[in-house]
């Protein structure tokens, strides 16, 4: 009974990969990585000696993450099996994934990491700082709290009031707190509601950053608007577009905006502006 059950099980009825999926299909992808992986896994030189494919049996694999046998077949045959974050988390560890292998395996199976990123470091690279200079329209690198920590003369001369020797970095607190603010921007109103919105986005990835609480804090004592804007929960992606800035003229310079993230310091932005002619 055994043997037959056996030579059923290992019949060619299901080959892995649905006919009508293609190679595009988040699960196809998803068990092609995670087999992958699981066979660039070391195996001690016993073991490998007894074996006929590379790196870990999926049974070592289930063992190591804490999950089921058929689930993990599952998985690696592109079926549609439920991957909840949590047993993907102990899946990644026992695959020893990387950071950047971690993340493409949640992406995949289109989950969120319950393991939310560490604190950010102050510190940032020389090399990432000298990034405006590069660069002869105004332009400007924020930190994961807003702060202007680099900017160019061009940026300088444009920000009145933000930029200046002296004056407070911070890009919500100009914006929300300082007259400078609703004197400098054309359509301050607009901008203002845009810019929580967009902040509320870096927020909800990092709603645990004291940091960040703090300055969400401190706007909301001092700001009436801020505090309306941010109980709407309003979620916005940082997009470019056009910007227009007083000058003391009694004009309107506009400049059309990008911003561009840095990949190795991936909580910073580096914020354009080209001319309009």
């Amino acid at each position: 009974m055994v043997r037959v059950f056996l030579n059923w099980y290992k019949m060619p009825i299901y080959t892995g990969i649905n006919s009508t999926m293609t190679d595009a299909d988040p699960r196809a992808l998803l068990g092609t990585f995670i087999r992958a992986h699981r066979e660039r896994l070391p195996v001690s030189g016993k073991a490998a000696g007894r074996r006929r494919t590379p790196g870990w049996r999926r049974e070592e694999l289930a063992e190591a993450a804490g999950v089921g046998l058929t689930w993990i077949t599952w998985l690696e045959q592109g079926r549609d099996v439920s991957a909840s974050p949590a047993a993907l988390a102990r899946l990644a560890e026992a695959l020893r994934l990387n950071p950047a292998e971690r993340a493409s395996l949640f992406d995949l199976a289109g989950r969120r990491d319950p393991v939310e990123p560490g604190e950010p470091s102050g510190d940032i690279p020389a090399h990432v700082l000298a990034l405006p200079m590069l660069l002869q329209v105004p332009a400007y690198l924020l930190d994961h709290l807003w702060t202007a920590r680099a900017w160019n003369p061009a940026a300088a001369r444009l920000f009145t009031g933000w930029l200046d020797e002296g004056a407070e970095k911070n890009l919500l607190r100009y914006v929300f707190l300082s007259q400078a603010a609703r004197s400098l921007i054309a359509d301050w109103p607009e901008r203002a509601q845009r810019l929580a919105a967009e902040f509320r986005a870096d927020f909800s990835r990092r709603p645990r950053d004291a940091a960040m609480q703090s300055l969400v804090d401190e706007l909301s004592a001092q700001s009436v608007l801020f505090t309306k804007l941010w109980r709407e929960q309003t979620v916005l992606h940082r997009e470019g577009g056009e910007r227009g800035f007083c000058n003391p003229q009694g004009g309107i310079d506009r400049y059309q905006q990008s911003t561009l993230l840095v990949a190795s310091q991936v909580e910073c932005k580096l914020v354009c502006l080209a001319p309009l002619r």
